[in-house]
């Protein structure tokens, strides 16, 4: 027998609470993300972001936080994808006045976000694969920079932006991942219920701002190294 919580976390509410919690969650993870993958473009042959890299890789709060990350980016992944599968299906069957709803200025980007989530999920996984695991299970070269030798984590990176392909592939998840924010993050805020007529036009302004911006700076660092690195 389901608790009233296995109850609440499965439902429609619950669901969407939780995408709620875990989205602005990543949001926030994004911008310390692309603050560190922008010392990349230093010209100091990676020393900044590898010590950045060590760092990140060796403090105790930010180690245990990242494994909190990995979670909710799966569990925001699967249940975005459940509730895309179940909402399409309720589609389905409600048939032509769906299409009526659709047509009275309903966002096409919400009834994109499951193919869009998981376009993103499998750009995840790609990026994991070419340098979290590359990192933890390649044979990574060590520099050391006047103290103890760190992963020369910055060369990895450059050998995986010297592939047009990967650059082209990087850029247009970004693109995606643009489209997603740009519902993603104003629906978070009306799921949790904060909306106030006052406030609610700046939380979509900040949110239009932030889903072009972010995505933009991650694009602009792969094509960069490319071209420059």
């Amino acid at each position: 027998m389901k608790t009233w919580f296995g109850r609440f976390i499965t439902s429609s509410i619950g669901q969407k609470l939780v995408m709620s919690l875990t989205g602005l969650f990543l949001i926030t993870f994004l911008i310390v993300h692309l603050a560190g993958n922008v010392q990349l473009m230093w010209s100091d042959g990676g020393q900044a972001f590898n010590e950045y890299a060590y760092f990140m890789t060796h403090n105790p709060l930010i180690k245990f936080t990242s494994y909190g990350l990995y979670f909710f980016i799966l569990l925001h992944a699967f249940q975005g994808i459940a509730l895309w599968m179940k909402n399409k299906k309720a589609r389905g069957s409600e048939g032509y006045a769906v299409k009526v709803n659709r047509t009275a200025g309903a966002s096409k980007a919400s009834y994109r976000m499951g193919a869009l989530g998981i376009i993103i999920l499998v750009f995840i996984l790609l990026h994991m694969y070419q340098f979290w695991l590359q990192m933890k299970l390649g044979n990574t070269e060590m520099v050391a920079y006047g103290g103890e030798p760190v992963k020369d984590l910055y060369t990895l990176v450059a050998a995986v932006y010297e592939n047009p392909v990967f650059v082209g592939i990087y850029v247009v998840s970004m693109l995606v991942i643009a489209f997603h924010l740009w519902h993603g993050f104003e629906s978070a805020f009306q799921t949790l219920g904060l909306n106030h007529r006052k406030y609610t036009p700046l939380i979509k302004t900040v949110g239009r701002i932030y889903s072009v911006a972010v995505p933009l700076g991650f694009a602009v660092i792969p094509v960069y190294m490319y071209l420059f690195a």
